[in-house]
């Protein structure tokens, strides 16, 4: 009987931690959660702006800073990764593709005039020169950093992902590139709505 007891006792304090616990976080983690349900439903990547410069094709998506952090953190516990939004909020990533009619290699000399080789060192370090971002308020932000996803000639693409620092989450934002590598001009992608009306 004693040792009933004693269980019982454990039974319930365990009980009573675990509702407190919940009582505590549910309200922020699940008002959290609504506001990135409602982004996730308006589709993370469903702002995508493609300009066509002979048979090429060069498009650019914004993606909202919760969908990378997100990803990593993942969909447990929410609070952390609203700390961490708060923290890095005025950052921008942006997904650019190249992409060929044709599906063929865009790094070849064809394409470029340059050695393969070079090219690819191009999309690695090279590139981020090329980028800069224009506010509504006329301010210019040059590319903080590019990350290159190589495919090694699996995918149909190249694609990179490229980094701005210090724009405000309520602006809208201009995208210029100045194309260099396949000397096509200079292109522009207006983005015309941000994800802060929904979004945190």
């Amino acid at each position: 009987m004693k040792d009933l007891n004693k269980l019982f006792c454990i039974f319930c304090i365990l009980l009573f931690v675990s509702c407190k616990k919940e009582t505590n976080d549910n309200p922020k983690n699940s008002e959290i959660r609504d506001r990135y349900f409602n982004l996730e439903k308006i589709g993370w990547k469903s702002r995508a702006y493609t300009q066509k410069a002979d048979d090429i094709a060069f498009t650019a998506i914004e993606v909202p800073i919760q969908y990378y952090l997100l990803k990593d953190l993942g969909t447990e516990n929410l609070i952390p990764v609203d700390s961490l939004y708060e923290k890095n909020k005025r950052e921008r990533i942006i997904e650019f593709t190249f992409q060929q009619d044709e599906e063929k290699d865009l790094l070849e000399k064809d394409f470029t005039g340059i050695d393969y080789t070079d090219a690819v060192k191009y999309m690695s370090f090279g590139l981020e020169k090329d980028f800069y971002v224009v506010t509504s308020k006329k301010d210019t932000i040059t590319c903080s950093g590019v990350n290159y996803e190589r495919t090694y000639k699996i995918a149909p693409y190249q694609k990179v992902l490229l980094f701005f620092s210090g724009i405000d989450p309520n602006e809208k934002i201009q995208l210029v590139y100045s194309d260099y590598l396949f000397r096509k001009g200079t292109l522009k992608f207006q983005f015309k709505d941000t994800y802060t009306q929904i979004a945190l």
